[in-house]
This record gives C-alpha cells, structure tokens and sequence, in this order.
C-alpha cells in the first residue's frame, strides 16, 4: 500500500474516533456528575496535553523515525480511549485527558500532524500540494461526520443492547481505544528508516524561515484561542442546554456540517488556484466568522441549524490552504519543525478557551462564547490578509 494511501486510512480511522469521541464527551461527563465548567477544564486538559505531545515531536523531527513516532502514538490513542472508559472521577480524567490524544474539536490537532504533514510536503511536488492536504483532511472530515453520526446511534444502542447509558458510553470510549491499534496496523506498513529530514541534523529545528513562522504561530493562535470557545463538544452542550436538542439531533448535525466541511476543500483547491492561498484563507473565513456571531441572537433553531451549516460549507476551506502555504514558505528540512510550531500554540491557545466557555455557559445559555469567538476570528482574518498577502508560495511566484 502506498505511503500517501496509509496516511489517508490512518487519518480516517482518527477522524471517525475524534467525530463520536467530540459529541459523546459532554454527555458522558455531565453523565458522570460534572457541571459545564468542569466539562469544560477536561476540554482544556486535553488541547493542553496535546500541543506539548505535538511541540516535542515537531522540534526533534528531524532526529526521529517517523513510523516509531506513529506507532507511539496509535499506542497512546489505545490507552486514552480503554482509560476513559475505566475511570470515572474529575482528577482522574483530567490526568487522562491531559496526556492522551482525546480530541474535543472534531478536528486534528494531534501528536500524528506534524510527522503527518512533513511526509505529505516531502512526497508531492508543489503544484500538487494543496490538492494532497485538500484529499487528507477530506478524509479525516467525512470520517468524523460518520462518527458524529454514530454518535448519535447511542441511545438506540441503550435499547438495543438494555445496558444502561453509562456502560454504553463507556464501551464507546472503548471503540476509540480499539481504532488506536487499528490506525498502528495502518503505520506498520511505513518504511522502518523514513526521518523527516537529512540524516545529519541541523543544530536548529527552524532556520531562515524561523520569524516568519512564529509570526504565523501568533496568528494562528489568535484564531485557535476564538474557535476554542466553540469546540464540537462545547457547541454540543450549548444546543442541549439553549433548544434541548437530542443526541440524535445533534449527530444528524454534526454529520451534514462535516460532509459540508470536507467537500469545501475540494473547492479551496480550486479557489486557491485562482485568486491565491492567502486571499483564499480570509475571504472564506470572514463571512463564516459572521454567521457565528449572529448564531446566538437567534431564537429559532431553524435558523440556528441554517447559520452553522452555512458557516461549515466556509469556514474550513482555510485548512488545507493553510498547511499547503506552511509547508511552502519553508525549506524542507524545516518542514516538520514548521508544522508543530505553527500547531502547538493553537492548540495552547484553544486549551484556555474551553474552559472559560464553559463558565459563559454555566453562567448563561445566551451563546456569548460563539460571539467573543467569531469576533477573535475576524481579528485574526484582518491581520493575516495585511500581514501576509504578499509573501507567496513557490507556485504562485
């Protein structure tokens, strides 16, 4: 099986384990006897947990098997899925939280992105790029839609199987630990010596690309630390508390806004080849910024339902874009150093947003967590396209 075929199974099997994972997690903790802003600290922990996982991984890429640090990894994905679904207490599940690969947003922010992302880059020419990031997030995309939607088979499971809804929950906690050796299955096929750079070693992770990449890092964590406040699971939980949406509902939900999600990169591929990556990263990010700031000064569900499904056919065509123009504006051997470095502090930054949503939520089913995140969001749109419009990637020289 070819490597670019491996990857894409590997993220699909992550995608589907992050889709039911994200909208099962809210009920599952309020099931155990948390309260919001506990749910919402446990969210924290684990994009806490992850951009430290994902920081030391870029920044010794270069001196790393990539196929080792997958299978490590597929390792703690088991762990992290048959640990929750054994441990039942805050502490306890904060610890797992903060060093497993739970993924409460639905998306990738994880240990596997930047060994992921640097085989990627290295293994397509640049003309092709964009459409290879568009295929792998395609991928982890539809798949997390279907398991947004199997979420939603959990309490037919209830009545199918008479267990009560813990024991079912838990055994989808389990599910996800078992995906984890599915997904080291997949990584085995990888060649046993493929390092992300030279064998000989710079001194330096990141060399003359190193300011503009951490001025992308702080931009990028603007916008990590607004979609924070709305990560799946706490999107979720706010459809439950403001319309008492079912768990049904809101996997039939989920599963129409990823499917619109993942075929909007196949259009920013096109997009993008057209008016630029950059351009394409703002101009389809703004409009959908503002469908969430309206979203909470809506009463009809309707609407609501209206808003995020039009916000999901824009708000991700940036995804690809943005690992294509990263992976573009630096040299080869920085390639695996410049995926962690411009991930990890988004995912610091979303790891302090959850939890003060969850206190906005505790204190009021209004949705100000959406409108402070879409204002966040737009801030980061505006500086991007000033700061950035015209440093250009090879392919558009």
């Amino acid at each position: 099986m070819p490597v670019l075929t491996r990857l894409l199974l590997a993220r699909a099997l992550r995608g589907f384990g992050d889709g039911f994972v994200s909208l099962l997690l809210p009920v599952y903790l309020l099931h155990l006897g948390l309260r919001p802003l506990e749910v919402g600290f446990v969210a924290t922990a684990t994009l806490a947990g992850s951009g430290l996982l994902t920081l030391g991984v870029g920044l010794r890429g270069q001196r790393l098997q990539r196929r080792t640090v997958l299978l490590a990894a597929s390792a703690l994905m088991a762990f992290t899925g048959f640990a929750l679904a054994a441990v039942h207490g805050f502490w306890p599940l904060m610890l797992v939280a903060l060093v497993g690969t739970l993924n409460p947003s639905g998306g990738d922010i994880s240990v596997f992105m930047p060994m992921e992302h640097a085989t990627l880059a290295e293994d397509t020419p640049p003309a092709k790029r964009t459409a290879v990031f568009a295929r792998y997030s395609l991928a982890g995309t539809l798949a997390a839609a279907v398991g947004a939607l199997a979420a939603g088979l959990q309490p037919l499971a209830v009545q199918a199987t008479g267990l009560d809804e813990g024991t079912t929950l838990a055994a989808s906690f389990a599910l996800y630990g078992l995906l984890g050796i599915a997904v080291a299955f997949v990584y085995r096929g990888l060649p046993r010596h493929q390092h992300t750079a030279s064998p000989a070693p710079t001194a330096s992770a990141l060399g003359p690309s190193r300011k503009r990449i951490y001025v992308l890092a702080g931009l990028f964590s603007i916008d990590a630390f607004g979609s924070g406040f709305f990560v799946q699971s706490l999107l979720a939980l706010w459809l439950f508390q403001r319309f008492g949406m079912s768990v049904e509902a809101a996997g039939s939900l989920f599963f129409w806004t990823g499917v619109l999600t993942a075929f909007s990169y196949l259009a920013a591929v096109r997009l993008a080849g057209c008016i630029g990556l950059v351009q394409t990263m703002v101009y389809t990010h703004l409009p959908s910024s503002l469908c969430l700031i309206v979203i909470p000064f809506c009463d009809n569900l309707s609407v609501v339902v209206a808003l995020l499904l039009a916000r999901s056919a824009l708000s991700q065509m940036d995804v690809p874009t943005r690992s294509s123009y990263v992976m573009a504006i630096v040299q080869p051997e920085e390639r695996a150093a410049a995926a962690s470095v411009t991930s990890v502090p988004r995912s610091f930054a979303s790891a302090v947003s959850p939890a003060l949503a969850g206190w906005m939520l505790t204190a009021s089913s209004f949705g100000w967590p959406l409108v402070v995140g879409g204002v966040l969001k737009v801030v980061y749109d505006l500086m991007l396209l000033v700061m950035f419009e015209k440093v250009k990637p090879p392919e558009e020289g």
